[in-house]
């Protein structure tokens, strides 16, 4: 039987929350010993370094280099292609129940060093300890679950009734061969390798590319795994997305392509992939998501679901609440309790104990956050922070507070538009069939909540709303943080192309092609 990892709930549960602290100051400490190394990409079991490298900073203190990977050329990432492509056909003649072995291994070898590898994340993309840990557990989580579906499912291969006893029928699902897997900086860990592992385990071979800001932890599970698959079966490739990147997506020798990102890299990486011929395209790309709080709703319950789902790891993930429908009777008082809430929050380093809200990505993500602000300030109205922080402790990481807008027009860029930032947007309404179209009024359709008492009005939104992952009185998080198997993770209209959900019974199939096969007496 699958279980979630699950280890923060865990330490809740069991009242073991200073032993989880310990375990993880402990891992910081040596992951600090480790600061500074080269790190080569991985191409037919061998590891490749480059004299022409990059940098991976902490975005907390841009001060802290933290390893330097090569920058691969357009011919070396097409070699890596020719490798992977070479050793399909030994991995993928090997059976489902080896694969499966080899992930769950892998998997509890992750879970042995996973504080450590929470720590290196913590200081790679800025993730509190707790998002760190729970980055990391998905991913355990992905390769044990998929080797159970695998398992479970008989390798997706079955006899089929034929009414002539003289034909046997089978049905089975078979790999397609190379897969691209272009992965984000915000889930390094659980998304990269979610991503790998649903290719390889159903008996493809992969190109990894992680994100240039994030490629630490991908690598370490490369560096874990490729030593039990056979050279070429997995590669590890780093540099920019416009030569790497782009030399994967133009390839004719890459079957499939696994993206998460963007909407506009995502579609224009579909488009010319698929631009010659039908091949799969895997692709969650982002959302902008709405809660629902209605005159019946719990405000406290309310008030900290919206700010956790809003500014929890500063408003980078996808399922991120970005913004609010409130009705107008009780759009005051939920206000007050929002901004009350979020006054409390403990900005700092994220590997502290105490900390809730580490940095954005980037200077990047700075230059947006400011635009917005500006845009803010002259069609809405800033109620809650608007500022980039400089004090001394933050003046080496791109560190802003976290935002509230509110009085913004119903259609204005900062309530359509994904801005992967800590900002909020809040609009009123008068009757709750006006907040469903207004909630349904995106192009994006990936997570949405609502707080209501109210059954029927539950029920309604259950049925109406246009996104893939909904939530109703989810104070813990009111859009984010999907459970592995419990919350299959998934996005409608602009928010993904093949409406199956990351983390469920059906995932592993979009790897795979159907071949029936009948033989005859």
């Amino acid at each position: 039987m699958f279980e979630n990892e699950y280890t923060w709930g865990h330490a809740v549960s069991q009242g073991r929350q200073d032993e989880f602290d310990k375990k993880f100051d402990d891992a910081v400490e040596r992951v600090k010993n480790k600061f500074g190394k080269r790190y080569p990409c991985i191409i037919d079991g061998k590891k490749i370094f480059s004299n022409d490298t990059f940098e991976v900073r902490s975005p907390s203190d841009t001060r802290l280099v933290l390893g330097t990977f090569p920058k691969l050329n357009a011919s070396q990432t097409q070699e890596a292609i020719l490798f992977a492509k070479n050793a399909f056909s030994e991995w993928s003649l090997m059976s489902y129940q080896i694969r499966s072995e080899i992930f769950k291994q892998t998997a509890d070898e992750f879970s042995k060093i996973k504080f450590e590898l929470a720590a290196w994340m913590s200081f790679e993309n800025g993730k509190t300890r707790i998002e760190a840990i729970n980055d990391v557990d998905e991913a355990i989580d992905f390769m044990r679950f998929y080797s159970f579906q695998l398992e479970k499912n008989q390798g997706f291969c079955k006899q089929t009734p034929h009414p002539n006893p003289h034909e046997k029928t089978m049905t089975m699902m078979k790999p397609y061969g190379v897969w691209g897997i272009i992965a984000p900086f915000n889930f390094p860990s659980a998304i990269a390798i979610g991503m790998t592992t649903g290719a390889l385990l159903t008996g493809n071979t992969a190109i990894l590319k992680p994100a240039s800001a994030t490629p630490l932890s991908s690598y370490f599970f490369v560096e874990l795994i490729m030593a039990k698959m056979p050279h070429g079966a997995i590669n590890f490739v780093t540099g920019d997305g416009s030569i790497v990147g782009k030399t994967i997506v133009e390839s004719n020798n890459v079957d499939g392509i696994a993206f998460t990102g963007s909407q506009s890299v995502g579609m224009a990486g579909f488009k010319k992939f698929t631009e010659q011929t039908s091949k799969p395209f895997i692709a969650e790309m982002g959302g902008k998501n709405p809660v629902i709080v209605t005159k019946n709703a719990d405000l406290d319950k309310a008030a900290n679901g919206v700010m956790r789902a809003a500014f929890g790891f500063g408003g980078q993930k996808c399922s991120a609440c970005s913004r609010v429908y409130v009705q107008k009777s009780i759009s005051e008082e939920f206000l007050k309790k929002l901004i009350q809430n979020s006054a409390s929050l403990k900005i700092g380093m994220p590997w502290n104990h105490d900390t809730f809200l580490g940095p954005v990505i980037n200077n990047d993500a700075i230059s947006k956050f400011e635009k917005a602000i500006d845009l803010a300030k002259r069609d809405g109205r800033v109620v809650f922070g608007g500022s980039k922080i400089i004090d001394s402790e933050y003046k080496n990481g791109y560190f802003v507070q976290p935002t509230i807008v509110t009085d913004l027009p119903k259609d204005h860029q900062l309530v359509t538009e994904e801005l992967f930032l800590p900002l909020l947007c809040i609009e009123t309404y008068d009757d709750f069939d006006e907040a469903i179209v207004l909630a349904n009024k995106s192009e994006y359709g990936l997570t949405a909540g609502i707080f209501s008492t109210d059954k029927n009005q539950i029920s309604e939104f259950f049925e109406k709303i246009q996104a893939g992952t909904v939530y109703a009185n989810r104070e813990s998080s009111a859009t984010t943080a999907a459970l592995v198997q419990s919350q299959p993770f998934v996005g409608w209209k602009g928010s993904g192309i093949t409406g199956t959900g990351a983390g469920g019974e059906y995932y592993l199939q979009q790897f795979l092609r159907s071949q029936t096969q009948t033989l005859c007496d």
